[in-house]
């Protein structure tokens, strides 16, 4: 007899740790090789899998390095929606930014002068990482536009003034990925890289907050 209780929960670990291995061994072959010299197959090969196993799992090669695509492009929204009450999304997104810095997230940039190289060299991989960061941004749009103007029968067109905010506050982000990998690149350690960071990220959301501080917050 099948316990179906537990089944579908086996399924998905299994289905985790496929994924998680396939991703570990692209990453490796990637930063070794290089990302346009290394093949699916080879992936596969790798990974002990078949080559449509790992299209299945990430059907643009681009994710088999950037395996954390869904989450840099929720990240932004995600802070927004779970704003405390009596704060802004720009007070959230400071806060979720200068907590990530503190704890040194891979999605800020933190990842390894191997890994951040790797991207350096690809040119592929800077436009997926550039496309990724536009998602970021569409969705943090959609998420300012549903603080600001709640549509209760589904979603609504996001207006102006919301894509505006999510440009000024999507840049903040945007600039902090970019100097967390140029040190990376110039061999900086994580740390002294979020010491140096840290500041000038505070430093620019306080900048915005005349136009922005009372943008969208959260009712009590």
């Amino acid at each position: 007899m099948t316990d179906t209780g537990t089944a579908p929960n086996l399924r998905e670990l299994n289905k985790r740790r496929t994924r998680e291995a396939i991703s570990h061994a692209a990453t490796r072959l990637f930063i070794e090789r290089g990302f346009d010299r290394t093949t699916i197959a080879e992936v596969a090969a790798a990974a002990g899998v078949a080559k449509m196993t790992v299209t299945n799992h990430f059907p643009r090669k681009e994710d088999l390095f950037f395996d954390l695509h869904e989450e840099i492009v929720d990240r932004l929204p995600h802070a927004v929606a779970q704003r405390a009450p009596g704060e802004s999304a720009l007070a959230a997104l400071r806060r979720d930014c200068l907590a990530g810095l503190d704890r040194r997230d891979p999605r800020l940039g933190f990842s390894g002068p191997d890994f951040a190289r790797t991207i350096a060299e690809s040119p592929a991989l800077g436009a997926r990482l550039r496309e990724l960061n536009e998602q970021s941004e569409a969705a943090l749009a959609e998420a300012l536009a549903e603080a600001v103007h709640p549509a209760p029968d589904g979603p609504r067109d996001v207006d102006f003034e919301s894509r505006v905010a999510a440009a000024l506050l999507a840049a903040v982000d945007r600039a902090v990925l970019s100097e967390v990998f140029r040190r990376t690149l110039a061999g900086e350690e994580q740390g002294a890289i979020a010491d140096a960071v840290r500041p000038s990220a505070a430093r620019a959301f306080d900048r915005l907050e005349g136009a922005l501080g009372s943008y969208a917050v959260r009712e009590g």
